[in-house]
């Protein structure tokens, strides 16, 4: 009995374990099955960001009062249908004095950064005390009324230029400093003259800047705040009213 009852239970346990066996091979063939169906999904097209064309002469128009041209923008006002002063494309400064820099140094650094914004050779500046004050102030905000660093205008930027760079003391406005200088001719400008603009439509003198080299000077502009311009620049040369020079004390 015992070895019937044995033999019994091996073989049951040899039907289930074949049975196993089967059951799993039909499972491992389903999912391969399966598998081989399933489809890959399609990769996303992301959309592409579209570029600003670099025409050269043509303004592209993005909002009702503001126009760009390539490294420029013009924002309109819709008041007086006047534009406003060109502003420079630009990123965050990066052309500020290292402090750790010796006098020699300080001297080449500011010759360097200056013949970049003035477009000449660097053996051409000379005058390296007008390029510390200057670079004093740059890039300080422009406030109308303003005489500090937080916010200056622009003539209180040339009243302090002038003063203690030239030894000449200017009064406190552009219009008043007009009526204080003698007035000059194109061919006799040079470095510390004054030139002065009108700017906001009306007859009055609004707007004054300190003459450096080659068409350029250094002013407290209403969109950039102290910096550099070029009197070639459409905007400037429409505005352009009067060359002028104050005596030395």
């Amino acid at each position: 009995m015992q070895k019937g009852t044995l033999s019994i239970i091996g073989l049951l346990l040899l039907t289930m374990t074949l049975t196993s066996c089967t059951t799993m091979s039909n499972l491992s063939q389903s999912i391969k099955a399966k598998s081989t169906q399933v489809k890959p999904r399609p990769k996303r097209n992301l959309p592409a960001i579209a570029a600003i064309p670099s025409t050269d002469n043509e303004a592209i128009e993005f909002l009702d009062n503001i126009s760009v041209k390539p490294g420029r923008v013009y924002l309109k006002k819709a008041s007086d249908a006047l534009e406003a002063e060109p502003v420079l494309a630009r990123t965050e400064r990066a052309d500020k004095m290292p402090d750790n820099l010796t006098d020699l140094e300080k001297a080449n650094w500011l010759q360097l950064k200056y013949s970049i914004q003035m477009d000449i050779a660097v053996e051409e500046i000379n005058n390296i005390p007008l390029l510390q004050k200057i670079d004093e102030w740059w890039g300080t905000p422009y406030a109308l009324g303003g005489s500090s660093k937080r916010g200056v205008d622009c003539s209180y930027f040339t009243l302090d230029v002038m003063n203690s760079i030239y030894n000449t003391s200017l009064k406190r406005t552009a219009a008043e400093q007009y009526e204080q200088s003698e007035k000059i001719d194109w061919s006799d400008l040079k470095e510390g003259d004054l030139i002065f603009f009108k700017t906001d439509g009306s007859r009055s003198i609004s707007h004054v800047g300190i003459y450096m080299t080659n068409n350029k000077f250094a002013h407290a502009s209403t969109s950039q705040g102290v910096t550099i311009s070029d009197l070639s620049e459409p905007y400037w040369q429409k505005r352009l009213y009067s060359l002028g020079r104050v005596i030395k004390n």
